[in-house]
């Protein structure tokens, strides 16, 4: 019987076809309108994807250039035709009104207008197939190398900062290690870390946490401060590149350990950490990241500490908010020889206030109906000037390499290439277009390869 029936299927289906069509008759899920099913079984599951592509390999556009988006579905490759979509097509991040349509045979062409300034025009498409929710996102950029910034830059913001420093270098560092025996190797040793650092009001004290790894081999090493991106979490070290031949530092910038149980993190980060990023934003003097970019510091200060250092190489990598600490740290510490970094955030916060995007946290972006937003008075405005990455990455005397998509939808492209084009250091951009917030293993890859090749012996 089983050979006989295998026999008589069409050309193409295999054992593991079968299985999967009858799973799915015996689940009662059908296919999505506009598929043809094979006559052996009346539902199966495949995977579906919402596409968007540009008319342009490499996504960019000069200004005036037309831009034409199309939109395709598949099921297993095969076209969904038919398919009834929601689309808005406009410059990132900013309101656009959203329009319906159904998916033609060839897939739904969406002319996307073009800029007369240097930014990204962006389309955002949904469907719902099978009841599910589906996305595809494509963002246009429009000479974005001419991207210039909106945010300001203090008269006062090099004495703010070396005043700050000066500050900080006098209190003691009081570093104290706690060797985590598990999680050390034959090759590395780990530390839970925790030193003393300047709160963010500049009168007294706070502790900053994280976890060492060293090579266990006698030497000397360079070293690398890893960054964090936002959140409240936990974190176990760096070991990979610690293995590699750096001595490691991951430090956490909320002043509590960074080894406790997960739900210690999550009732902080629904309580007392909620929204950190504006914690008296209103304060320049006492701002939630004054404390923060000087922690990255005072972890520089204990790095170049340690007995096997190699007296050259202090290096800094992050994504996210990691890679805004990253600017920041690069920029305010002349002893950082490189950073690495991915989709950096806090980068020309003021960006709403001129009508286009600006970075994470969004601070000053309008609601929906045009509504500023309660964060925009000028006491705030004035505080992001002293903190924005942009006005650090004017700074950074170190080379850098530097990594992100067009389709960010959390650190928008126009708010990167605002910092990444006052960057006059040597630099290395390397984009990944379709990726969002988030990174591949190959932009990681290439990251630490380029750490690696930065190392002066």
């Amino acid at each position: 019987m089983k050979t006989c029936f295998l026999r008589s299927l069409p050309v193409g289906f295999t054992a593991l076809t079968i299985a999967a069509v009858f799973a799915l008759a015996v689940s009662g899920q059908s296919a999505p309108a506009g598929v043809a099913v094979p006559a052996i079984a009346q539902d199966r599951v495949a995977t579906t994807q919402l596409r968007v592509t540009l008319d342009r390999a490499g996504w960019t556009y000069q200004l005036g250039e037309k831009v034409t988006f199309r939109v395709t579905a598949v099921w297993d490759q095969e076209a969904l035709d038919g398919l009834t979509v929601k689309y808005r097509v406009g410059p990132e991040m900013l309101p656009a009104e959203e329009k319906i349509a159904k998916l033609p045979p060839g897939g739904l062409v969406i002319d996307g207008g073009t800029l007369n300034q240097p930014g990204f025009i962006r389309c955002v498409v949904t469907a719902s197939v099978g009841g599910k929710p589906y996305k595809g996102v494509a963002t246009a950029g429009f000479a974005p190398e001419k991207i210039a910034p909106t945010q300001t830059e203090p008269a006062d913001f090099d004495a703010f900062w070396q005043d700050s420093k000066t500050a900080l270098a006098k209190i003691p560092m009081d570093s104290q290690l706690t060797l985590i025996a598990e999680a050390s190797t034959g090759k590395i040793n780990v530390y839970h870390v925790n030193l003393a650092t300047l709160n963010a009001s500049g009168g007294g004290t706070a502790r900053l946490y994280g976890i060492l790894c060293e090579p266990k081999a006698p030497g000397k090493y360079p070293a690398l401060l890893r960054v964090p991106g936002a959140g409240v979490r936990a974190y176990t070290g760096d070991r990979e590149m610690a293995e590699k031949g750096f001595i490691t530092l991951q430090i956490g910038i909320h002043g509590f350990p960074v080894n406790l149980p997960t739900e210690v993190y999550t009732s902080l980060a629904a309580g007392a950490l909620e929204a950190y990023n504006t914690i008296q934003l209103d304060q320049r003097d006492r701002y939630y990241y004054r404390r923060v970019y000087l922690g990255c510091v005072r972890a520089n200060d204990f790095l170049v500490s340690r007995p096997n250092w190699d007296g050259k190489n202090l290096f800094v990598s992050g994504g996210s908010q990691g890679g805004q600490l990253s600017l920041v740290t690069a920029g305010l510490d002349q002893r950082v020889t490189g950073a690495a970094l991915f989709y950096p955030a806090y980068c020309d916060v003021t960006g709403y206030l001129h009508g286009r995007a600006g970075g994470w946290p969004h601070l000053f972006r309008p609601d929906a109906s045009g509504k500023p937003s309660p964060q925009a008075t000028p006491e705030k405005i004035a505080t992001t000037a002293y903190y924005d990455a942009l006005n650090f990455a004017k700074r950074i005397k170190a080379p850098g390499f530097y990594s992100w998509g067009y389709n960010d939808e959390v650190c928008p492209p126009t708010s990167m290439f605002a910092a990444y084009n006052v960057i006059t250091a040597p630099k290395r951009l390397v984009l990944a277009l379709e990726m969002g917030h988030a990174q591949t293993p190959d932009q990681g890859d290439q990251a630490n390869a380029w750490l690696i090749a930065q190392v002066k012996p």
